[in-house]
């Protein structure tokens, strides 16, 4: 396992231990979402590393054990790994705290647990985790207009700047009159959460400016959430972000690829090592406002256009409504500024007008929120 914060290196056994542990943390904090009383009456139950054939959790309630997959563990990420564990939660608490103990496996009582604890009902057996959810092609509309984003972005790699940033523009304004579509027609639309970045226990200034970013231009909402950290064997954050499939896939790439751009000109930037961590953040916060600066100029510029003029971002009262179920207790977060060195953020600045989002948006992301690296 490693991080790119604090790189370790674990054996196998090391491994499955903090991963049940990280399991055990993260079962203690789904229950936030319960009232008082139904919390209390809720039991810790044992956890289990197991080879499920076909099978991706169980609960048993003679051991009072919820078994998860290895094979899920090691190889998805930890969203889809605590999509499974709410939905074993569901059948423990179905059976020891609603009365259904005599009912069949998805019965009433089930049903009635997977909506006080927000767990998805599907998520077990031959249902696809939701990694593949995500990465999986359709032919519907919104893979299509995944498929031109795409071809768009692939034009972005152009060495001719003027060019990339008019294919990447194009994909921008696309993926707005997409949206804005959507909002119009009032079509039913599924929404689903992922995890992008590592947890933490603690993020920097420029981590919360690269969710305000993708909240701002790509259609997602970002919420900072509780989350395992294994290197330090406790909860932590990590920023998860809401919103349709195409939007998700959208979003999550960009992160990643921003945060590779801006190691990429740290490394640059600070070659001779000069420079500590605090320079760092104040490197890519200049970063981000140039990006942000050339993504706001490129709006003024459609709204301008008469016939873009209705390319203003609107709220997306579904995913408002989604998010209100999902989160129905949210709190503020301030994150301190510190001290600051202008000539660097103004270098940042400076790099990141010329950065340009390009390719691969709809390839699947590596090891995007996974617990292990591979």
């Amino acid at each position: 396992m490693t991080d790119q914060r604090n790189p370790k290196i674990f054996s196998q056994g090391e491994l499955e231990r903090r991963i049940l542990h990280g399991l055990a943390c993260e079962w203690d904090r789904a229950l936030w979402v319960l009232d008082p009383p139904q919390r209390k009456k809720m039991r810790p139950p044992l956890f289990a590393l197991r080879d499920l054939n076909g099978r991706w959790g169980t609960w048993s309630g003679e051991r009072r054990e919820i078994s998860l997959s290895r094979q899920l563990v090691l190889n998805y990420s930890w969203a889809s790994v605590r999509e499974v564990l709410l939905h074993e939660m569901a059948h423990q608490m179905a059976e020891e705290i609603l009365g259904g103990r005599q009912e069949t496996s998805h019965g009433s009582f089930f049903q009635r647990a997977c909506n006080l604890l927000r767990a998805n009902p599907r998520a077990s057996d031959t249902y696809k985790p939701l990694d593949d959810r995500i990465s999986q092609q359709t032919h519907d509309r919104e893979d299509r207009i995944l498929v031109r984003v795409r071809k768009l972005l692939a034009l972005a790699e152009s060495p001719n700047l003027h060019e990339a940033e008019a294919a990447m523009a194009k994909a921008q304004e696309l993926i707005s009159r997409h949206n804005l579509d959507l909002l119009r027609t009032e079509k039913k639309r599924e929404f689903i959460s992922l995890l992008v970045g590592k947890p933490c226990l603690r993020h920097f200034v420029e981590d919360y400016a690269l969710a305000n970013l993708l909240q701002d231009f790509y259609f997602v909402r970002g919420i900072w959430v509780p989350c395992y950290v294994p290197e330090k064997e406790k909860m932590g954050r990590v920023l998860e972000i809401n919103g349709t499939i195409p939007n998700v896939r959208i979003a999550g790439y960009v992160h990643d690829y921003v945060r590779r751009f801006i190691e990429m000109k740290w490394k640059e930037y600070n070659s001779a090592g000069a420079l500590n961590r605090y320079r760092l953040s104040d490197f890519a916060q200049g970063i981000l406002e140039g990006f942000r600066a050339k993504l706001e100029s490129k709006e003024e510029d459609r709204k301008k256009d008469e016939k873009s003029t209705a390319l203003a971002k609107r709220e997306d009262p579904l995913l408002k409504k989604y998010l209100a179920f999902r989160y129905p207790h949210t709190a503020m977060m301030k994150t301190g500024r510190g001290s600051q060195d202008p000539r660097v953020r103004r270098d940042g600045k400076r790099i990141g007008k010329d950065l340009v989002i390009s390719r691969g948006v709809t390839e699947r992301a590596g090891n995007r929120g996974r617990l292990l690296s591979a």
